[in-house]
Parts: structure tokens; sequence; C-alpha cells
């Protein structure tokens, strides 16, 4: 499985259709890391010296997922640069991206990569842009607190239960025809996200493809649950059922009460849902968390420039860790810092 916690690209959309990728690493020498902490400090300066005179409205879209992370920078953005408004949703991150390739956004909130589809049709609508790391999350896979007959579920186990070839299954035992182990007798009742979620995109790639694609089945879940673009929606159903199971991002799952998380197995034990799990990549459901700016709209409006370079300081000092998402490490702020300025 990828290293999603260690690992993260910087991508160009061009008209011309193509896609430049600039890895970031750690760095390996202190010589470096120096470079990157100053260039860090002199884009915190600038923020300061420049946000108190600008004006104009950001409008950010996209993820639910990261929405709480916009949205906390927005507010602490604004006790330094008052006259600009932020105005940040969250339908999820393939509608976000729908308006951003359609140039009705600045900034489009992401919780995976954009997909090369998605980009071509940025490319084609000549909107070009900068993919900037904000944090990681980890995707809590949940049940009722009521629910004293499971604690760790296998990817075999979610597969069996959410999977594509699980329409039928009406009970967890259900499950184990297909991959599960032993998992116990009783309803099922499942609560999660839609396709138009990231959230949904990253669910079905980490636990759902490899799988079916052993089993020659495409990489989808099933189709007989309702889902919702809405986490707390989610949270209320897996609440009002004993026996339920349903998965979204470990933030909001970590901070919900009436729900047990639940241990994942991907296949080297069951691992709990932490802070620190995810940010070692020990926890097997873990992803990261980005932000699109559209690098026209960053050209012509300061107001848009000036909340980038706070995103990418203030925002990754505080803001990511305020509402309970796992922040980078200092090397990798100072790596998002200099792909932003370049």
């Amino acid at each position: 499985m990828t290293d999603r916690s260690s690992k993260w690209r910087l991508l160009w959309a061009v008209l011309a259709m193509s896609l430049v990728v600039v890895a970031c690493g750690g760095t390996d020498s202190a010589d470096t890391d120096a470079d990157e902490t100053s260039s860090s400090d002199d884009v915190a300066n600038d923020a300061s010296v420049e946000t108190s005179d600008v004006e104009g409205q950001i409008f950010i879209s996209g993820s639910s997922t990261v929405e709480p992370v916009s949205v906390r920078v927005a507010e602490l953005f604004e006790d330094v640069a008052p006259d600009v408004f932020v105005d940040v949703e969250g339908p999820g991150t393939g509608d976000g991206f729908k308006k951003f390739c359609a140039g009705e956004t600045d900034i489009s909130n992401a919780s995976r990569e954009i997909k090369a589809s998605e980009a071509e049709e940025c490319a084609a609508a000549g909107i070009e842009f900068t993919e900037i790391l904000v944090g990681i999350d980890g995707i809590g896979v949940m049940t009722s607190d009521r629910n004293s007959a499971i604690d760790c579920v296998t990817f075999g186990d979610l597969y069996g239960l959410v999977g594509p070839e699980s329409d039928d299954v009406e009970s967890w035992a259900d499950a184990n025809a297909i991959t599960g182990t032993d998992l116990p007798d009783a309803p099922l009742d499942i609560f999660g996200p839609g396709e138009e979620s990231g959230t949904y995109d990253s669910f079905v790639e980490i636990v759902i493809e490899d799988l079916a694609e052993e089993r020659g089945q495409d990489a989808a879940t099933r189709s007989t649950y309702s889902p919702s673009a809405d986490d707390n929606v989610i949270l209320s159903g897996i609440q009002s059922s004993d026996t339920s199971i349903g998965w979204v991002g470990f933030a909001f799952a970590d901070n919900a009460t009436g729900v047990k998380l639940l241990d994942v197995d991907g296949g080297e034990g069951c691992v709990s849902a932490t802070a620190e799990t995810i940010a070692s990549n020990d926890y097997p459901i873990s992803r990261n968390l980005y932000i699109y700016v559209n690098e026209t709209n960053a050209a012509d409006s300061p107001a848009l420039r000036a909340f980038i370079d706070f995103y990418v300081t203030t925002g990754l000092d505080e803001a990511v860790s305020e509402v309970g998402y796992v922040e980078l490490t200092d090397a990798a702020k100072a790596e998002v810092i200099a792909a932003w300025q370049g």
C-alpha cells in the first residue's frame, strides 16, 4: 500500500494537457532544512505585512472532510485581513473539482489527489492549478457503541460487507460467504458517503480496489445502501442502529458520541485509529488532505495570494490540529511553503 503520510506531489495542469509532478520527500541535510525554514519565515513575515491592506472575496468548495480546515483558516485570516470575505462549502471532492475546473471557485478542498480525468478537464478549460498538502487523515470505520460483538474488521470483512459483491448481504454473517472471517449473525445497516465524496474514493481505493481486481469485480461499493454527502447524517445513522457499520473521516469519527471506532486489519494485524497510528501510517486506512489553488486567480488577486500564504503558515501550524487532523512534520511544512513559493 502507498505510504500516504510521507509522499505528496505538486501538480500543474497546463493548456497542453500535460502534468508536471514535483515529488516532495524528507530533507537530507541540516543546510537544506535551514534553507526551507528560512523560506517558511519569509512567507509568514510577508503575509503579516500584506494582509491588513488586502480586500476581496474568495470562494472555496470541495471535500467536506477538508472543509473544517479551510473554515478555521478563514476564521483566523479574518483577524488579520478583515476586508477579505472567504466563503467555504463542502459538497464533496468530486463535485468541488467540477466547479473548480469550470472556473467557478478559487480553491478546491480535496481528500484525495485530483484524478487524471479531472486534471484534463481543468486543462481543457485553461485552469492551471497548484496542489498543496495540508494534513493527514484516516478513515474511521464505526459501529454503534452498543455493538459488543465486533471490535476489529479486516479488509476482507469490509469487502464482504460493503464491496461490489455484497448487494444481497443482509447480515454481518452473510459476508462470510464472500470474504468475511467469522463475522457475527446480526442485522446489517450501512451508512457511508456517496460517490461525490473524496472519503468514498479513498475508501474504495484503499480497502476495496485490490480485492475487487483479484476477484474480477469493479472497484466500487455495493449499490444497496443510502449514501450521504453529510458526515453528520452518516454518524446519526450509525448511532441509530445497534449493529450498524459505516465510515467517515477520522476527525468526525473520533469526536462523535454513540459510536465505536473499530480496529482495522489491513494484513498486518488489528490497528486502532489514532492520531499517532495515522501519522505513522500504521493505521491501514489513512490518506493525505489537499487544497488546489487556481493559479490565474491567485495571480490576479492579492487577497487570494495572501490567504494561501497564510494557509501554508498559520493554517498548517494551527488550524489542522485544532479541527482534529494530523499535522504535517516541520520538514513537510517547509516543503509545502517552498513548493507554493516556487
